[in-house]
């Protein structure tokens, strides 16, 4: 099965938030990475894979703004009508994030992958993901990922996953970015099934 925007569409439209696979109540472990960055309040978020999560309202209530990214135009929809008048304060964009930007977006200070990047498995596909990271991304910037762990589960929403380490993060986003901080975290599902994460922080120091 493949990673489309029609499997993404079904899930988001026969799912209830609360019951998906990766859904979080609050989102404390990238809060925690957060505290490390000065001032990301006044940043721009590029949120890839935004899905349905309770960061979006998160990170909008603390005053940043936001380019939503998703595959999915259902769970873009779905935010659009959570927000209401805020959504005049996101960046919608809806695309296969392996795929090169098919419009304009501001240059972005942060970028937030919780549970994407882990979805791509073709080699092409990867390296289009950091290839649209390094080409959105300022100098300064700053890079979290929270992907399943080496340890973790093969498979989520029926999808084979690439599981991840900091050591594959760290050369797939090469020497120009420096690894902050990691950790690793034991993320509950709805089902009560225990989902090894890797958590990292990079900053990117210098233009490839």
């Amino acid at each position: 099965m493949a990673s489309t925007s029609e499997h993404w569409n079904s899930v988001f439209s026969s799912t209830e938030n609360s019951k998906l696979g990766w859904y979080e109540k609050d989102a404390a472990q990238t809060l925690r990475l957060l505290t490390h960055i000065p001032e990301w309040e006044n940043s721009t978020i590029f949120l890839p894979g935004a899905g349905t999560s309770v960061l979006i309202e998160e990170l909008l209530t603390r005053g940043a703004k936001l380019v939503l990214n998703d595959i999915s135009a259902e769970a873009l929809n779905q935010v659009r009508r959570r927000l209401g008048d805020r959504d005049k304060a996101v960046d919608w964009l809806c695309q296969d994030i392996s795929r090169p930007f098919h419009k304009e977006i501001p240059d972005i200070d942060l970028w937030i992958d919780r549970a994407v990047l882990h979805f791509l498995t073709g080699e092409d596909d990867i390296k289009g993901y950091f290839g649209n990271i390094k080409s959105a991304l300022k100098t300064g910037g700053h890079a979290i990922f929270a992907e399943f762990s080496r340890t973790g589960a093969p498979k989520c929403a029926g999808l084979t996953l690439h599981r991840y380490g900091v050591e594959e993060l760290s050369a797939r986003l090469g020497p120009s970015f420096r690894l902050i901080s990691h950790f690793d975290h034991i993320y509950i599902n709805p089902n009560g099934d225990p989902r090894p994460y890797i958590y990292t922080l990079y900053i990117r120091e210098k233009p490839e």
